[in-house]
Order: structure tokens, then C-alpha cells, then sequence
């Protein structure tokens, strides 16, 4: 009998590098900088809203397919108050187990074999996992070194007869960039010359630092009707446990997330939507002290891997830092990651495994800065033996 029952296309996504480091940091007792998600929890007035809705009853049994309406309808208000989109909550937007779920569900709703989905490189390793299941074709273009920003003339020149999507995605994950008006606006002129659908990953919208804000390229001209928007509770709030998302757009677009999401997940996390729910509605004082907080261990983290002797490439958004390794004489940034958690007792993330085969990033590293300011001093401490 055969040993191996995976299907072909999935088997390059058979293993995860999230779930190699993140036993390689379990083995080796070390400070996990690779995953993205916080030590700390978010806010506990969405946390009593969880014990209130068990207690109460509210989500104990399955919620509405398609999410609350108090969720629905707070996404659609989150929508207005912060880009002025106006969408109608009962039909276009769609809750989600996570934003994978919502990505996952767009793409298996709108591609399909022959068509090709375009997207910058390195990417979020799902995209290219999911792309797989759906039978199309990844496309990865890469961004510009050496501070990892979109290149517009080499996305115009991978776009083909066959492109059907652009899965976006800003704040971008792995880099840290923030895509500004200008890019978003090239890229936009290119989605709507060459008449592609967009996905755009906005998981990461509240994270953003400085006065690089970000910007949904369904607010440019021409590109609502045209642009699924993705989102997450869990990366807006510090409760990724929670599992959270959600698709918005025009009717059409949402009609045909909402008919593949029904068959993966069908429903989850009643209390943890009406959570959220609450969460959206939040003041502006939240969503500034949530940045102030994140940037001041973004700066903290930043120093120390300078101080090591890495290139660091500026961080406009996410939980992450990125550097160049090369000034410390390493060119394999998984063989860096190896010996980093074997000999310093911390992980980190190569940017090679977010790539595309003949995209040389070798060189580049993503660490996490979503930590307490005292596990990112001690990881720092830690690495002074780099070697």
C-alpha cells in the first residue's frame, strides 16, 4: 500500500514552517519570535463579553450562517467610521472563522483551474496553499529590494490574458510594509486596465505606524465594485485564539464567498462574534494606544537586531520586524533561523519559505515584536552569542 495519500498539489504545504520552528522553540525551550500573535490579551471588556454571552446563553448554539447581525452590522459601521465605505451588513459582508477562512472561501469561490492569481512576493504561506486548492495558478511577483516595497512595472509585465485576481495584501505580511497612495493607485490603474478581481488581505489594517496609514484600495476610485476586503478580530484585538474574520464588498462579489464559506466552516465562535462586535465599536483612543503600544516594541526590537549588526528594514506596519542578515556573513536565512534557535535560544521566520522557487530572499528574516517589552529584551540578551 502507498505511504503517501496527499494529493500532489498539496504536498509542498504538507509541512508548515509555523509548526516546524514553532516545535524546533519547544525543544530547544526557546523565545518564539516567529508566529505572530501576542502574550498579552486584548481588552477585558471583550473578554466579559464572552462569559457574559455563554453565561447567558447568547452563541451557545449555532449562529446565523453568514455571522451576527450585531456583527455584521459593527463591520459595516467600522467600515464607514474609518474609510467611508458604505456596505449594507445583511449583503455585503460575511463572518469568518479567521481571516484564512474568508481568504480561503474567496479564492475557492472565484478561481478556479486555468485562472491565475497574482500577488507580491515573499506572501503569507496560506496564499499559495490555498491558490493550490483551487486548481489555479500562484503568480508571485516580487517586491523591490532593498526595502521590500511593490515593484508596478514587474506586476504589470507578470499580468496575463489569464491573471483573473490580485490577492493584496497591506499591511504586508511578511515585510512590514505599508503600501502608499501612490503604489495603491498604480496598482489600482492595472487591476482596472486588465479588469481583475481583487482580494484585498486586510488583517493587519489597525497596525500601523507613524504616518504611514493605511489605506484600502477599495476607497480609490473605480475599485469597490471590484475588491473583496478581508479583516480580523483577532489581529485588531490580541485575541487570535479567537478566530474571528470577515469578508466585505459589493453584493455580487460577497454573494459568492458566502456560498463556498457556507460549505467549510458553516458557523463558529458565537460569543467570540458578539465580542468582537462590541470590540469594533471601540473609541479612537483604543485603536491610537493599540499602535502607540505595538510601536514602541517595534522600535525596542529594532534597535537590538541593529545593535547585533542586521539591516533593518523600516517596519510601517504588522507585527513584525525584517531584517538582512547578510552583514552578519549568513546567506541562508533557514539555516540562520536553525542555528538561531539551537545555539541563542530564539525563533525566528526566513523569508525564503513565503517565496516563490527562484525568488531569492534569502537573506531576510521576519521577527514577531508582538511580545512584552521584557521577552523582547531577553531575546536580544540572548542573541548577543550569535556567532
Amino acid at each position: 500500500m502507498q505511504e503517501n495519500f496527499l494529493v500532489p498539489k498539496m504536498r509542498p504545504h504538507a509541512v508548515s514552517i509555523f509548526a516546524e520552528m514553532s516545535k524546533l522553540a519547544f525543544e530547544t525551550n526557546s523565545i518564539n519570535l516567529g508566529q505572530g500573535f501576542p502574550d498579552t490579551d486584548g481588552p477585558q471588556e471583550l473578554k466579559d463579553e464572552v462569559i457574559s454571552c455563554i453565561n447567558t446563553g447568547r452563541g451557545n448554539q449555532y449562529p446565523p450562517p453568514h455571522g451576527f447581525p450585531e456583527l455584521r452590522s459593527a463591520i459595516s459601521a467600522h467600515q464607514k467610521r474609518f474609510y467611508n465605505l458604505d456596505i449594507d451588513p445583511d449583503t455585503d459582508v460575511v463572518a469568518t472563522t479567521g481571516a484564512s477562512e474568508a481568504l480561503a472561501a474567496s479564492l475557492l469561490a472565484l478561481v478556479e483551474k486555468g485562472d491565475e492569481v497574482i500577488f507580491f512576493d515573499p506572501a503569507f504561506d496560506v496564499y499559495r496553499a490555498v491558490i493550490d486548492l483551487s486548481g489555479a495558478k500562484p503568480v508571485g511577483v516580487p517586491l523591490s529590494k532593498p526595502d521590500l516595497r511593490p515593484d508596478i512595472q514587474a506586476l504589470s509585465e507578470a499580468i496575463t490574458p489569464a491573471t483573473k485576481l490580485l490577492l493584496l495584501n497591506s499591511p504586508h505580511n511578511p515585510s512590514g510594509t505599508v503600501f502608499n497612495r501612490e503604489e495603491l493607485s498604480a496598482i489600482a490603474e492595472l487591476v482596472i486596465a486588465h479588469d481583475l478581481i481583487v482580494i484585498s488581505d486586510e488583517a493587519y489594517e489597525h497596525l500601523w505606524f507613524d504616518s504611514n496609514v493605511h489605506i484600502p484600495i477599495s476607497t480609490l476610485p473605480g475599485m469597490f465594485q471590484r475588491c473583496i476586503t478581508i479583516g480580523s478580530g483577532g489581529k485588531s484585538f490580541s485575541f487570535t485564539g479567537w478566530k474571528v474574520g470577515w469578508a466585505s464588498g459589493p453584493r455580487p462579489l460577497v454573494a459568492a464567498v458566502k456560498s463556498v464559506r457556507q460549505h467549510l466552516s458553516y458557523v463558529s465562535g458565537g460569543p467570540f462574534q458578539l465580542a468582537i462586535a462590541k470590540g469594533l465599536g471601540l473609541p479612537d483612543q483604543y485603536f491610537t494606544q493599540f499602535r502607540r503600544d505595538l510601536g514602541v516594541k517595534r522600535d525596542q526590537l529594532s534597535a537590538g537586531l541593529t545593535q547585533l549588526g542586521m539591516r533593518v528594514v523600516p517596519t510601517e506596519g504588522t507585527y513584525f520586524v525584517t531584517t538582512d542578515i547578510s552583514p552578519l556573513g549568513y546567506t541562508d536565512g533557514l539555516e540562520f533561523a536553525r542555528m538561531l534557535a539551537n545555539q541563542c535560544k530564539v525563533v525566528a521566520i526566513p523569508h525564503q519559505v513565503f517565496t516563490e522557487s527562484g525568488h531569492d530572499f534569502k537573506e531576510y528574516v521576519r521577527w514577531a515584536f508582538c511580545k512584552k517589552p521584557e521577552v523582547l529584551a531577553e531575546a536580544i540578551e540572548r542573541m548577543q552569542t550569535i556567532s
